[in-house]
């Protein structure tokens, strides 16, 4: 079955697109990658969800708004993966939305939002769309992240000693053989924040690390930082933007004068590593295999391998699945299990009640017609060619 796996993560700066034919081959799901592209948000769409993300405030005509234009652009993101990597011959796309808030009280999640109407994706490509993945598992008492735990366990499947998949994005997540699972912190939400910042806006991100490379890490501050009772909760646990925010990073810079923007940048980075190398020793892990945005900080990377001696830090590209798209096609697998019938989630990982198939499915333009369901679901993921 050839899937396409959509996915535009919390730094919310492109839909990433890939296109995977997808095979049940006894006890293993075999998995071929067709490519993967990436299509930037316009202004447009990235001045909205700015303006309205946390701390910021949104009015219903707003989210009416977002929620058409983020669906416009899945759509055109699948309807040229589908022409330009499947030659028009997909048959199914499993959407990720864009997560504008995940709602958390008392160390539960109550509710989680991903905007980008399906129907968009529907009409454009007459393909079927899988959409709304994560509000099942909430609903089964879970916290709706990381959602790709199932993936990344049946990816992890076999190899040998204590392998965590770890993707960085702008929260930051882990997932171990044992089914541990959470978001670790934040991943580049906010070094992004603060790039914003000093710059003017005219920074999206610390490209390359250019200026924490540059900076002296504030001891102190980063005591303050690492203070976060979040760091100390036991997993499961997720967190996001609504938390790891501009407003979160000024607070937290009160009372210590004027810092300079590379000694923040610095600061912030030597976070996000600790913070990952924290928990990858919490499980004990002998190799880490990253993927994300935030692997192409070599500042940050550098960090993370030299709070990890002793454990090897390599990409998923190693594997076979390219870094850059790493999740899109976790969801073109995520996608693939809903078509069949079968759970995308691991209880162990989200703390859910019970695993759950997952997502509302939007017809396509001939109707709809899903594969036979399966009894039986995959033990391990297989990559083709790698």
């Amino acid at each position: 079955m050839r899937v396409i796996g959509l996915m535009s993560g919390t730094s919310y700066d492109a839909v990433d697109a890939a296109a995977a034919d997808l095979t049940l081959v006894d006890d293993s799901l075999v998995l071929t990658p067709l490519g993967a592209l990436s299509v930037p948000y316009d202004d447009e769409v990235r001045e909205l969800l700015a303006a309205v993300l946390p701390p910021g405030s949104v009015t219903l005509a707003e989210v009416c708004r977002l929620d058409t234009l983020i669906g416009q652009a899945f759509a055109a993101a699948a309807e040229r993966a589908d022409r330009e990597l499947c030659s028009g011959r997909a048959e199914l796309v499993a959407s990720h939305g864009q997560t504008v808030f995940h709602w958390t009280e008392a160390d539960r999640v109550r509710g989680t939002l991903q905007l980008g109407q399906p129907a968009w994706i529907a009409e454009a490509t007459g393909l079927p769309v899988v959409a709304d993945l994560r509000p099942r598992d909430v609903a089964a008492g879970g916290q709706g992240a990381p959602l790709v735990s199932l993936v990344d366990l049946l990816w992890l499947h076999g190899r040998p000693g204590i392998p965590v998949a770890l993707n960085i994005g702008g929260i930051a997540n882990l997932t171990a053989p044992d089914g541990t699972a959470f978001d670790t912190g934040p991943g580049c939400a906010l070094t992004d924040a603060a790039a914003r910042d000093v710059s003017g806006g005219r920074l999206a991100y610390d490209r390359d690390g250019a200026l924490a490379a540059r900076g002296e890490v504030q001891q102190p501050l980063l005591e303050r930082l690492l203070a976060d009772p979040y760091y100390r909760a036991p997993a499961p646990k997720t967190t996001g933007k609504e938390v790891f925010h501009l407003g979160y990073l000024r607070a937290a810079l009160a009372g210590f004068g004027a810092l300079r923007a590379e000694d923040v940048l610095a600061t912030l980075t030597r976070l996000t590593s600790v913070t990952v190398a924290d928990a990858v020793r919490g499980v004990r892990a002998t190799e880490v295999i990253a993927s994300g945005g935030g692997i192409r900080n070599p500042v940050l990377m550098r960090m993370l391998a030299q709070a990890l001696p002793g454990v090897a830090v390599r990409t998923s590209d190693a594997l076979g699945l390219p870094s850059d798209a790493k999740e899109a096609y976790a969801f073109a697998v995520l996608g693939f299990l809903t078509a069949h019938g079968l759970p995308g989630t691991s209880p162990v990982s989200t703390g859910a009640r019970h695993a759950s198939v997952l997502g509302s499915i939007t017809p396509g333009r001939g109707g709809l017609r899903l594969p036979g369901a399966v009894t039986r679901g995959p033990k391990r993921l297989v990559v083709a060619g790698s």
